[in-house]
């Protein structure tokens, strides 16, 4: 039965007094995002209680056909247990409510209902207060109360939601500014008693302040420290009390406060027994010069130690205070930091010379806008260099010693430009060396001799680059260079180890420093040992050789001795193991030589000297007997006809010897047998054919001959032999 209006004949002796315009339970705010989280309107929903839910006179649930329960802790917790994940927390949230204030749960879900019906539209209330799960038979009271409740806009609702956190932090100033945006003169009668309280504990703090003030003013400082610390105990927000305590306690700075790149490191001890928790606080002006305060970033409940403000605003002068806590109120007075200009310098800074320059680089801070380089040289000139955001380079300079001043400047939220105060840091423009211009190499037999042109006045070294030469006039330190080339050889000329290829540079050296010069690639292909040539006919060669070791392959060339022409063929080493290899060198002399095929293009080819054969000309020397016509009375002669066949005017010619042994069997060499026949050399090169009468019976029939070639060109001709039938004498 629905009233005329609020309060009368609703059925329920006073139960629509004391409606709620605030929850006033402590973490609102995270309890309602959970909710909304979990899908549901109110909190209410939570209970489960279908279309039964009742608010007026107390929170009740259904209970049986026609009974109610009230809800308590032993409910909630039942809840907490037997409810989904999403509700559970929700639940347990509650009973911890109830258990702490038996009348908050009520009050929130009281408040968010009348929340809810003072949003819809007027038309829409009948219907939709029917979707809340409200009982109906006080869905008219409800209607009531959202009509007599001011409606509060969205920010009186968020004051009304975060007053009991504020309440609870003892922040009075904060509490009372949300008080004010409040509605005066309600029927709430805890936020009466909230307001009441408020009023009387700043009453209470301002006794404290100005009693703390006084003491200031007399120079009593520990009974001012005294009535800040009373003042900011009962209010834990009041800027005048930090103040005044951090006046009287700045003095000697206890708080440890030092700038890094991208925060404030804050280091403090604990002397207390036992050791406690702490508040702290960053001190400030804000952009309109006003005396500002805000907790450390991630520092609530910090202990002592080590902790980081990366909350600081770039180039605003700070100062930090740490409150000693105890049991969540400030256990004494603080220990306070000095001032200091949040404006960090630059990171690592290093300064590099070079020929007549030195470049800075540097990391800069993430919140510097610029970055400006002043330069002081040796003659005491100041002037500012061009700069960029990782660096500088200074050129032109004379030898000495240079300062730089690297400053930062940051931009405030004000628009403000704020210096930082300036790393100075210093250099020595050294004497560099010339750089070598041009660097030569040039085959000289199995070695190699270097030229080059520059580096006056400084040292020419000679270095392998292991890992590739660096560009020509690169910068380099003497004690980074790669070991002087250790290859042996004479003074103007070098022996690389063969099978090698070496990239040599050459580097100008002064004192400490160095200038990378032009770089040639040498290679010492590997020798090639046992090498010989023999005659084949028809002007052909055959070579023979110790094939070298990891070498695939080689070179081999022919030149005629006295005349041009000649040739060159590069062999593989499978083709060499099939069939071996045969040159058309030709009749005439002939110098063969071998020499491992180079594998870098480009590259200066040493190759060793010993792999040369000189292949004489096609030379032969052809003997037969000749039978004489028989005399009248008697044998005719036995007759040996040698005959040379050479190419041009050949002059070695060994000495040919004929040897009769005998029976049958031919002789071995020239000394199986006894010699019937010499011819020297040259006698035999001068008539070119010879006929000579061969001694009678110079040994019992029958007997064989056989001619051989001796001396040190036996080698050199070729003997061209009769078959064995012709020499046997009978």
């Amino acid at each position: 039965m629905a009233g005329r209006e609020f309060g009368h004949h609703l059925g329920l002796p006073r139960a629509l007094s004391g409606l709620p315009l605030s929850p006033l339970v402590p973490g609102y705010g995270t309890l309602a995002a959970a909710q909304h989280a979990a899908g549901l309107r109110h909190l209410g929903e939570v209970l489960a209680a279908g279309g039964g839910l009742q608010v007026l006179d107390g929170l009740y649930v259904p209970a049986g056909p026609r009974g109610r329960r009230r809800v308590d802790a032993p409910l909630l917790e039942g809840l907490a247990r037997s409810s989904g994940p999403a509700v559970a927390p929700l639940a347990e949230r509650l009973a911890a409510l109830h258990r702490a204030d038996p009348q908050a749960p009520r009050r929130v879900v009281l408040y968010q209902l009348i929340n809810l019906l003072q949003d819809q539209p007027t038309s829409q209330l009948a219907s939709y207060i029917g979707q809340l799960g409200v009982h109906r038979d006080e869905a008219a009271g409800l209607l009531a109360a959202a009509r007599v409740r001011p409606a509060l806009d969205r920010r009186q609702r968020d004051a009304a939601e975060s007053l009991a956190d504020a309440r609870e932090q003892r922040r009075l100033h904060r509490l009372r500014a949300l008080l004010d945006r409040l509605p005066a003169g309600g029927t709430d009668p805890a936020l009466a008693a909230v307001r009441a309280e408020t009023a009387e504990r700043l009453r209470a703090a301002e006794d404290a302040l100005r009693a703390g003030r006084r003491a200031e003013e007399r120079g009593d400082r520990e009974a001012a420290s005294a009535g800040y610390l009373w003042a900011l105990h009962a209010a834990a927000d009041d800027r005048r009390a930090l103040g005044g305590l951090v006046r009287v306690h700045g003095r000697h700075p206890s708080l440890g406060a030092e700038l890094r790149a991208e925060h404030v490191e804050l280091t403090w001890k604990d002397s207390r027994e036992p050791p406690g928790e702490w508040r702290l606080l960053r001190l400030y002006r804000d952009g309109r010069g006003k005396p500002a305060v805000r907790g450390v970033p991630d520092s609530a409940n910090a202990t002592a130690g080590t902790a980081r403000d990366t909350g600081a605003e770039p180039g605003v002068t700070v100062r930090y205070a740490a409150l000693p806590l105890r049991d969540g109120r400030v256990d004494g007075p603080p220990l306070v930091s000095r001032r200091l200009l949040v404006a960090p310098e630059v990171e690592r800074p290093v300064l590099t010379d070079g020929p007549e320059r030195i470049e800075g680089t540097w990391r800069r801070p993430a919140g510097a806008a610029d970055v400006t380089v002043e330069h002081t040289g040796p003659d005491g000139r100041t002037a500012q260099l061009p700069a960029h955001a990782e660096g500088f380079t200074a050129t032109g300079l004379p030898a000495g010693g240079h300062a730089f001043r690297i400053v930062c400047h940051y931009r405030t939220a004000g628009g403000r430009t704020v210096p930082s105060p300036g790393l100075r840091i210093t250099a020595t423009v050294h004497p560099w060396p010339e750089p070598v211009r041009t660097l030569t190499a040039r085959p000289v037999g199995g070695a190699v001799h270097f030229g080059w042109t520059g580096a006056q006045d400084a040292e020419v070294r000679l270095v392998a680059w292991p890992d590739g030469a660096p560009e020509p006039g690169a910068e380099l330190r003497t004690d980074a260079l790669p070991p002087p080339l250790d290859w042996p050889g004479p003074a103007d000329a070098l022996c690389p180890p063969p099978g090698t290829y070496t990239e040599v540079g050459a580097v100008a050296v002064r004192g400490a420093r160095a200038l990378a010069g032009p770089a040639v690639g040498v290679e010492a292909v590997r020798p090639v040992a046992g090498l010989t040539a023999h005659r084949l006919p028809d002007g052909q060669a055959r070579i023979v050789l110790d094939w070298p070791e990891d070498v695939p392959h080689l070179v081999v060339g022919w030149t005629p001795v006295g005349s041009g022409g000649g040739g060159e063929r590069t062999v593989t080493a499978h083709a060499y193991r099939r069939g071996g290899l045969q040159l058309p060198v030709g009749p005439g002399a002939v110098r063969v030589r071998a020499a491992s095929a180079p594998r870098v293009p480009g590259a200066v080819v040493v190759v060793p000297e010993a792999a040369e054969v000189l292949v004489p000309p096609d030379a032969a020397v052809s003997y037969q007997l000749v039978r004489a016509p028989r005399r009248l009375l008697g044998r005719g002669r036995t007759l040996l006809r040698v005959t040379l066949t050479a190419p041009g005017d050949f002059a070695h010619v060994p000495e040919f010897v004929c040897v009769a042994r005998g029976g049958t069997l031919r002789p071995r060499n020239a000394t199986d047998g006894t010699a019937v026949l010499r011819i020297p050399g040259p006698e035999l090169a001068r008539h070119g054919s010879l006929e000579r009468e061969l001694p009678t019976a110079p040994c019992p029939a029958p007997y064989t001959l056989r001619g051989f070639l001796l001396g040190e060109h036996a080698a050199s001709v070729r003997l061209e032999e009769p078959s064995l039938a012709s020499l046997v004498v009978r």
